[in-house]
């Protein structure tokens, strides 16, 4: 039911978009703003397979200029993002991830990178030379980049585009940065395929806020029960089939097999473990 309210129209409930991403019913009682813009983002999901038509250009620099909005640490602006539009570039970098095709089929595909370098080379012209390859310029950095690529989905998706973040590519950081020429101090944070969706995709379910979200104190006491139920609401959904059990040669077949088992097995095998050599060895000390 949606009414008007001081000019604001108002809904009284979000119930079918909170269901969809967290499978909890009952959440919201009493009038709340009807803001299209938060059901929208509710209901987003990642694509991966996309529709043969291009993604017109000035659209492009349009959503890359709103992602280049966020905001920033100490207006430092640590972010950067190359469009790789070269075709020896894109499939070199698709060679990479080949169980990704879509890094190389994608009609854009961007690359967020944390850049520390250019603050250093901004106080170098200003005479202000100073080392920003510590832990804090890392860390700046980093944060700055991930703004900027979840701010550039958003904008896209809110123009009829759909994206797929490609975080593995920085377990290949040192080809990626011969392949793009990154200078030292900016590291690849994360590649974005994008283009129009050519398949409605699938909502992924989001862990209850009872265990994201915590008053004055962190709290986890309620976990094991909030994770089973999460497990089970997930698995009523889209269950794994037997087959794509991960790691079955060292933890066997489990007979429920839910998030909170798949992402634990995974967590024992950790990925980017060249990451900090990566950026030891382009001028980050992390000290």
């Amino acid at each position: 039911m949606v009414r008007v309210r001081g000019g604001c129209r108002m809904s009284t409930s979000y119930e079918a978009e909170w269901v969809a991403r967290f499978g909890e019913e009952g959440r919201f009682t009493g009038d709340l703003p009807d803001l299209p813009w938060l059901r929208q983002i509710l209901l987003r999901r990642t694509h991966r397979r996309y529709a043969e038509r291009p993604v017109a250009e000035p659209l492009l620099r349009l959503l890359l200029g709103a992602a280049f909005a966020a905001s920033s640490k100490s207006d430092f602006q640590q972010a950067s993002a190359i469009w790789v539009k070269n075709r020896n570039q894109r499939e070199r970098l698709a060679a990479l991830v080949p169980d990704m095709p879509w890094v190389g089929s994608a009609p854009v595909f961007l690359v967020f990178c944390g850049d520390a370098h250019r603050l250093e080379r901004i106080g170098r012209l200003r005479d202000h030379c100073q080392d920003n390859g510590r832990l804090e310029g890392f860390f700046n950095a980093a944060i700055d980049a991930a703004l900027v690529m979840q701010t550039f989905i958003l904008a896209a998706e809110t123009a009829g585009l759909g994206c797929c973040p490609i975080s593995v590519i920085r377990n290949h950081a040192d080809a990626v940065a011969e392949i793009l020429r990154l200078p030292e101090k900016v590291f690849p944070v994360a590649g974005v395929c994008a283009g129009y969706p050519a398949l409605p995709g699938h909502i992924s379910m989001r862990l209850p806020s009872q265990v994201t979200v915590h008053t004055d104190q962190y709290d986890d006491k309620h976990l094991a029960q909030a994770v089973d139920a999460y497990d089970h609401r997930r698995d009523a959904r889209y269950s794994l089939p037997r087959e794509q059990q991960r790691s079955p040669d060292i933890f066997g077949y489990a007979s429920f097999y839910g998030w909170s088992e798949d992402k634990a097995r995974q967590a024992t095998r950790p990925e980017g473990q060249c990451f900090p050599c990566h950026l030891r060895a382009r001028g980050f000390t992390l000290d």
